[in-house]
């Protein structure tokens, strides 16, 4: 099983630590509750470091990224990043990744001359987005996989840039929403500050060597203990997540889902040029798609679960839970799952299947927590 650098700094917390993509991870320290609540109310820091980092660099770096993703790399200036996906050519996704656009670092080889970018896969996916991304390098960018030596913690929630401020002397507050900068942190440079995150309650993912991830870690409790903040697993990652709706690859996408199905056409722009897959996602959505992702809430008080069965009113199978939880935050269980189209409308009542019963559900409007 793969480590992080942080790996011995969980055991020394007493972490539960569990296999995630083939990495130890933290779970929980204290409890999924305290540790959802600490980053909806406060703040709290991620390990993230499983995560994937490639960087995308000299002549032709442009033309791959723009024929590989789904979103307008175009639209992206320095110091910005953008959610998208790679596509697959019959539809399918392969990730779904952060594109960012970077500033000039000829220590990094990027003169200015051409773009460089650097994109941030899923830890389950790296040696396949790897793969996938050179196959189609017919561009003569130059591609490095820096996964290994760079480290990546979250630090989310309300107070996560009052606490992060007291470690930098760059203005967070003046950063907006999917954007980012280079500076020192803790005393470390070449820290990338991009206000970005996965939980929907604001706050920072900070990209830095991985031989200096442990100290500023520890660096970071420090600073956000008098405001709250407590270390936080993959458990709560997930449940502040799902409240905000926001896609987990290998449940709600995949390579069998099309990001118009998954309620992705905002970062499916058919009309910035070709890229893989763009003709069959044209053909999808002039056809119109047969299945939708969509979000309900349960009447009752067991949580839905992937692979559990959707059924209508009359009892026909219409579809598949694939994600589902007990909301923290809204104290009643919530999920998301493919229908059939035409049973996706907000307001629609469903089923879940549980195989010697089922419990009533209603289709709702995205994010479940405003």
């Amino acid at each position: 099983m793969q480590t992080t650098p942080l790996t011995q700094t969980h055991r020394n917390l007493n972490a539960k630590l569990v296999d995630f993509a083939g990495f130890e991870m933290p779970l929980t320290y204290t409890s999924l509750k305290e540790e959802h609540q600490a980053v909806r109310e406060a703040a709290g820091v991620f390990d993230v470091s499983h995560m994937g980092e490639f960087i995308i660099r000299g002549e032709g770096a442009r033309d791959l990224v723009q024929y590989v993703t789904s979103n307008d790399v175009d639209r992206l200036e320095e110091g910005q990043a953008q959610y998208s996906c790679l596509p697959r050519p019959a539809g399918g996704i392969v990730d779904d990744l952060l594109v960012y656009r970077l500033p000039p670092n000829p220590a990094m080889g990027m003169s200015g001359e051409f773009p460089a970018y650097m994109l941030v896969v899923n830890a389950s996916n790296i040696q396949k987005d790897w793969d996938w991304i050179s196959s189609h390098n017919t561009f003569g960018a130059e591609l490095l996989n820096i996964s290994d030596r760079t480290a990546l913690l979250a630090v989310q929630g309300p107070k996560a840039v009052e606490i992060l401020q007291e470690l930098t002397d760059e203005n967070l507050a003046a950063i907006p929403y999917y954007q980012f900068v280079r500076g020192t942190l803790a005393g470390v440079d070449n820290v990338i500050l991009s206000a970005t995150g996965y939980t929907g309650s604001g706050g920072f993912e900070l990209y830095l060597a991985a031989d200096k991830a442990a100290e500023v870690w520890d660096k970071i409790l420090a600073a956000g203990e008098k405001h709250g903040l407590i270390p936080c697993g993959l458990g709560s990652r997930d449940t502040l997540r799902l409240e905000k709706g926001f896609a987990l690859y290998g449940n709600d996408i995949n390579d069998a889902t099309t990001p118009l199905e998954a309620g992705l056409g905002w970062i499916t722009k058919l009309e910035a040029g070709d890229f893989v897959g763009r003709e069959h996602l044209v053909e999808q959505k002039e056809a119109g798609v047969g299945r939708r992702l969509v979000a309900f809430k349960v009447d009752g008080r067991r949580a839905p679960r992937n692979g559990h069965g959707l059924r209508d009113e009359n009892g026909r199978a219409i579809g598949e839970v694939t994600s589902g939880t007990h909301s923290p935050s809204l104290d009643y269980p919530i999920g998301m799952g493919y229908v059939a189209s035409g049973n996706h409308r907000v307001g629609t009542k469903i089923k879940v299947d549980l195989g010697r019963k089922t419990m009533d559900a209603e289709v709702v409007k995205l994010p479940f927590l405003k």
